[in-house]
């Protein structure tokens, strides 16, 4: 990626926005107006854009300037949720909190919580990202105060409670056999190809496997099996055969044409997002009803 520039250069030139001058961009990030101007030149030319209107008044933005920090705008956002996470990572041997959440929510759902729940309540948290059946046993075991499970398995005991639904799709590479099917796919016709899966005690393993096994199939030997829905993602992508996703994980890798959704017929891959902890059907009061409070609010579209 060598047009994106660096976060800080990004930064002082949505603060020139702000703030409608080098000088004062430069200022907001404790640095001189001089440091400011260089740094911004050398923003143009790794861009090749002009970015900026200079003028003795101040300086403006051009239609591409606006155009780039917008999109720095989504970028720095997200770079702050990811400073916050890793902090509550490293972090955990002072918690308040302990979490154990499946891939798919530990990836996607979790990171924005813990930012929220730090910032609201100023709650340390360590988390453990594993497999669902992983997640269940350190739950019970007292190993973490709460757990998130994708599998829509009995609690076993548990208290529960859905914070989110979720779908499973096929994916394959724009190259695969299957990427060009004119029909769905059935199931008997999905179980005739070993394909790429997660590990046995999988959320995403356990919904495909239940769901084939309510029509008395099972699925053929995997082709390959990883531990992480980032490695599944990128090995599909690769030419590996197709797997079942969260269409949450992949809406990128669809929109970038890397990876194409296979249309199937005769399976219901839709499951519940479940947060488990133990004790009574009410979330104790403190880190844990916090969180959970968090993550079933409403968000916005």
């Amino acid at each position: 990626m060598r047009n994106v520039p660096d976060l800080a250069a990004l930064q002082l030139l949505v603060d020139v926005g702000t703030h409608g001058s080098i000088g004062a961009a430069g200022r907001a990030n404790g640095i001189t107006q001089q440091s400011a101007s260089e740094r911004l030149r050398a923003l143009e030319a790794q861009t090749g854009l002009t970015l900026l209107r200079r003028a003795a008044g101040g300086s403006t933005l051009t239609e591409s300037g606006v155009l780039v920090v917008g999109w720095a705008a989504r970028l720095i956002d997200l770079a702050r949720e990811i400073d916050e996470s890793i902090v509550t990572l490293r972090e955990g041997r002072a918690h308040q909190l302990s979490v154990a959440a499946s891939m798919t929510v530990a990836e996607h759902l979790l990171p924005l919580w813990l930012v929220r729940l730090r910032q609201q309540h100023d709650t340390v948290v360590s988390l453990t990202a594993t497999n669902s059946e992983h997640v269940r046993t350190a739950v019970a075991d007292g190993s973490v105060d709460i757990g998130f499970v994708e599998d829509g398995a009995d609690p076993g005991g548990l208290a529960s409670l859905v914070v989110a639904r979720d779908e499973l799709g096929l994916y394959a590479a724009p190259h695969d056999p299957w990427a060009r099917q004119g029909s769905p796919l059935t199931p008997h016709e999905l179980v005739s190809r070993p394909l790429t899966w997660r590990e046995q005690g999988s959320g995403t393993r356990r919904v495909v496997d239940d769901a084939l096994a309510g029509l008395g199939l099972t699925a053929a030997v995997p082709a390959v099996e990883l531990t992480t829905t980032s490695g599944i993602r990128s090995v599909v992508g690769a030419g590996s055969p197709p797997a079942f996703m969260s269409r949450r994980t992949v809406r990128s890798d669809v929109e970038a044409g890397r990876l194409v959704e296979v249309s199937t017929t005769g399976l219901d891959l839709s499951r519940d997002l479940t947060a488990l902890w133990v004790g009574s059907g009410r979330p104790p009061a403190g880190p844990v009803r916090d969180l959970l409070a968090i993550a079933t609010r409403p968000q916005p579209s």
